[in-house]
């Protein structure tokens, strides 16, 4: 009888190094050991020129583009049981490269020795509680992310992608009317060549400095800008529209409906001005969506709310539906807020939407009131209809102009059996 096969050895573990810009010597020595055990050191150029010469492992430099590589990185250089060690900025946990090694290795392959984070470095120089410090990252992100976290008095450490950032954070904030906002830029945190710029956002006048920096803002809004909050129902004026916008009122009792979660995905069909999608993702910066609209002139002014509003990476296809929604992955919630009448628009959006998920339909019109009565008949929910009228001039008073009604239906996907 012939014995089993033996079980497949565990792939080695893969030591992952936080490292600051004070180098070698602001290492603990667990830090320094694992690096000076490893066979292999993988890490960006800075940080592996910030290794001394005593380090014997081999150097292998991140290529670029870095996330695709990282597989075939990890199994070449673990084989036959070699010791790997990563090299990452700061904290590999925070905004860092142990990401996508615990996607990729998975976590119990790791073993993370963090260093202190530029954020925690930068909270410390200002006296800033981080734990009410807002982080955002500018590293392969459009400076427009930045305008969803814009509010009066609000603290904010802004992640830089490189020396021109700090110059394009103060024109962002003097274009959404945050040019009084005091700005500080800390360089090289850590290490002998710490550096501090600061000015206001209205008379930044620095040139670019070194491309290892934090920029530290003190959000202070110009009392003739826009107030825009941090709850759905903004203004109709934030705005560029041609008319196709669900209006404020509306807007808010169908982003209550609609429920956003963090990290669930929104289906905005019928895009207009894209107001649902936007607002659906400032709610989280995890949240995220897809607005689907037919008119190019529409989709491309979405896209100019989206950046202006904060959140530049909600994703417009420009296409009919249902046609333009086969190839979209699937939606935690959907929003119809045009188009109820195209044939079979309904029925794919229904069977598309994950189980528990939320569809909530708004219409003006008969024909698609009918539909909607119809759907509430079969699949229940809420049918209900949102009235809003405003105070206008009458002559020398005051009376109510009612806006056109709008009937809404909402309803909740069964779970799976």
């Amino acid at each position: 009888m012939s014995s089993p096969a033996p079980a497949p050895a565990a792939p080695p573990p893969v030591t992952v190094v936080g490292i600051g810009a004070d180098g070698w010597a602001g290492l603990p020595d667990a830090s320094r050991t694992a690096l000076l055990d490893a066979d292999v050191v993988i890490g960006g150029e800075r940080q592996l020129a910030l290794l001394p010469a005593h380090c014997p492992a081999e150097r292998v430099a991140w290529p670029s583009p870095l996330r695709p590589a990282v597989p075939a990185l990890l199994a070449e250089h673990t084989r036959e049981g070699r010791r790997l060690a990563v090299l990452a900025s700061g904290d590999p946990m925070f905004y860092g490269i142990g990401r996508a090694l615990a996607e990729t290795a998975g976590p119990g392959r790791l073993r993370v020795l963090p260093h202190p984070s530029s954020a925690s470095y930068a909270c410390a120089r200002l006296g800033w509680p981080l734990e009410d410090t807002e982080i955002v990252t500018l590293v392969g992100r459009p400076a427009a992310s930045l305008a969803a976290a814009l509010h009066h008095r609000r603290r904010l450490l802004v992640l830089s992608a490189g020396a021109a950032t700090p110059g394009e954070v103060a024109g962002l904030l003097r274009e959404r009317g945050f040019g009084p906002s005091r700005l500080t830029v800390l360089e090289q945190l850590g290490s002998e060549r710490e550096h501090h710029l600061t000015g206001t956002a209205d008379g930044w006048a620095h040139p670019p400095g070194d491309p290892l920096n934090v920029i530290a803002v003190d959000c202070a809004r110009d009392p003739l800008a826009p107030h825009l909050g941090a709850v759905p129902g903004l203004p109709d004026a934030a705005y560029e529209h041609d008319g196709q916008l669900t209006k404020r009122h509306v807007r808010a009792a169908t982003l209550a409906a609609l429920a956003p979660a963090p990290g669930e995905l929104l289906w905005d069909v019928g895009g207009g001005s894209g107001s649902i999608g936007i607002e659906w993702m400032r709610t989280h910066r995890t949240c995220r969506a897809v607005s689907v609209e037919r008119s190019p002139e529409r989709a491309a002014r979405i896209t100019r709310n989206a950046a202006a509003l904060g959140v530049p990476a909600l994703r417009v296809v420009t296409a009919a539906a249902p046609a333009g929604l086969t190839e979209l992955p699937a939606p935690d919630a959907v929003f119809i807020g045009g188009g109820l009448t195209a044939p079979g628009l309904l029925d794919a959006c229904w069977d598309a939407l994950r189980p528990g998920g939320r569809l909530v339909a708004n219409t003006v019109t008969l024909e698609s009131e009918a539909l909607l009565a119809d759907r509430y008949r079969r699949h229940g929910g809420e049918l209900v209809r949102l009235a809003v009228a405003h105070a206008v001039p009458v002559g020398g008073f005051t009376g109510w102009r009612q806006a056109m009604p709008v009937t809404q239906w909402s309803v909740t996907k069964p779970q799976a059996g």
